[in-house]
């Protein structure tokens, strides 16, 4: 590890040179047991995050986040803006976990399960490495001038990169405009759907530009949840690490020599090779300790402990553990802090679900008509004027809807031909009514009251409304 007073590799980030130019990383290949699993979990993500949109559960797309027409769908649960109050819930569900996991494991999020990483990492960079070959052949190819080799391998790679990038923007516009209006649109043509090729043509050149050029930054300068690091992690969260202890010994670390009795001579088992900076996509040294830009990746891992194996020291010199595992061996331990986190999840968690099984398939609302009054009509009776509005939340109209009084004896009119109508799926129904009440039946000026939504005569729905009547004075 650094010592305090050679701490030059904190002034910068690991993407800029001294000049404060860009510093382009060209990663070497990595291989081993934790790059094969990263390569499961990746495969597995990716496989749901194309397949998603096109899962429908009960008619409902898996998810969608339709922005412009305010409609979610979240593992086949519709979210109406009348919903966005589950909808908060949820998302602070989100940050309140991925808070927790920081604090237990660090950044793994972000070099296991984060969108960013599985597509530079899985998809964009392999493709890079089968193109223009490992890091050595890459930096090669960059500092020659451009013979048909590098202008063949690079018009190759612009290409295929283009491809995906168009491809994933397809699936990006499946989440938001729904995947069946996405199908249609390709069926008509994209002459038939200007504005939406336009939008395709901006997201495909927006993810070129951050999977072909923008590239680690993303992780390094764009996204927040890096510097949240320093905030979130304490001694006992466990994290890429270097173990320092072991690697430098009292004398640092030392090149390799064979047959040298390195803990004799007082060395550590670092063998200074640098393998472990080649291997890391953010072109830091993991020896310098966590650092904003280390996305606990784990290739540094696997890289070292292939040189460990060959040169046979033991494998793990660097590895997962917090900072009191190196310096006091202690084991992971469930803190305050944590317990605290976990109790607030569970809660959240608890109230989500609670809010989800009180969810009425339909909502409805019924709002007095603004700046009209009550009239007073023959026989004592009292008129007011409402506005309803029915939104069916599932896949299958509901026929025969009426709306019926509950709390008082009265009657309710609606100002169409029928007294019934029909709530489309996923739609909703919108119109005027007449209630109308004994004033006898009245308690003052401003009565609360009951209304039912009926659908074959069997109530689904029920709600209340402010019903004016005549000031009394007694």
């Amino acid at each position: 590890m650094e010592t305090p007073g050679n701490e030059k590799f904190r002034d910068s980030i690991g993407t800029i040179n001294e000049e404060g130019k860009r510093a382009w990383v060209f990663p070497k290949k990595p291989f081993g047991r934790f790059y094969d699993y990263r390569k499961y979990v990746s495969y597995f993500l990716l496989a749901f995050l194309f397949s998603a949109p096109f899962i429908k559960i009960n008619g409902n797309q898996f998810l969608m986040f339709n922005i412009l027409e305010r409609r979610f769908n979240i593992f086949g649960f519709p979210f109406w803006p009348q919903d966005f109050h589950l909808f908060v819930i949820s998302m602070i569900i989100g940050v309140v976990f991925i808070t927790l996991f920081t604090v237990v494991f660090g950044r793994l999020f972000c070099g296991w399960i984060c969108p960013q990483t599985i597509f530079m990492e899985m998809v964009f960079r392999r493709i890079e490495y089968w193109i223009e070959g490992d890091r050595g052949k890459q930096i090669r190819l960059s500092k020659q001038p451009w013979t048909a080799e590098k202008i063949r391998k690079k018009s190759l790679k612009l290409i295929v990169f283009l491809f995906i990038s168009f491809l994933i923007a397809n699936i990006f516009l499946a989440y938001l405009i729904g995947s069946d209006k996405l199908i249609q649109y390709i069926i008509d043509g994209p002459s038939a759907h200007l504005n939406t090729l336009v939008s395709l043509v901006i997201f495909t050149g927006v993810f070129y530009f951050i999977f072909a050029w923008f590239r680690e930054q993303v992780c390094v300068i764009a996204c927040p949840y890096g510097r949240l690091q320093g905030v979130l992690l304490d001694t006992k969260s466990i994290v890429v690490a270097y173990d320092h202890k072991r690697g430098e010994g009292e004398k640092g670390r030392k090149k390799f020599r064979k047959n040298e009795d390195r803990s004799a001579l007082g060395h550590g088992d670092c063998i200074d090779c640098l393998q472990c900076v080649h291997v890391c996509p953010t072109g830091i040294d993991i020896r310098n300790g966590t650092q904003l830009e280390c996305v606990n990746c784990t290739a540094c891992i696997d890289e070292c402990d292939t040189i460990m194996e060959k040169v046979n020291l033991p494998k793990g010199l660097i590895r997962y553990a917090s900072e009191e595992n190196i310096e006091k061996k202690t084991k992971f331990k469930l803190t305050a802090r944590v317990k605290g986190y976990i109790a607030v999840l569970v809660i959240l968690i608890g109230v989500l679900i609670g809010m989800l099984f009180l969810r009425n398939d339909v909502e409805a609302r019924v709002l007095r008509l603004p700046g009209q009054l009550y009239e007073h009509k023959e026989g004592n009776i009292i008129s007011n004027v409402f506005t309803y509005k029915l939104v069916n939340k599932t896949t299958q109209d509901i026929n025969d809807v009426s709306i019926k009084l509950m709390s008082h004896d009265g009657t309710v009119k609606l100002v169409s031909t029928h007294d019934t109508f029909i709530v489309p799926a996923q739609g909703l129904a919108e119109g005027t009514l007449f209630i109308e009440i004994d004033n006898s039946k009245l308690s003052g000026d401003r009565n609360t009251i009951k209304i039912g939504i009926y659908a074959n005569d069997k109530l689904i729905e029920t709600t209340s409304a402010n019903f004016l009547g005549p000031r009394s004075y007694n």
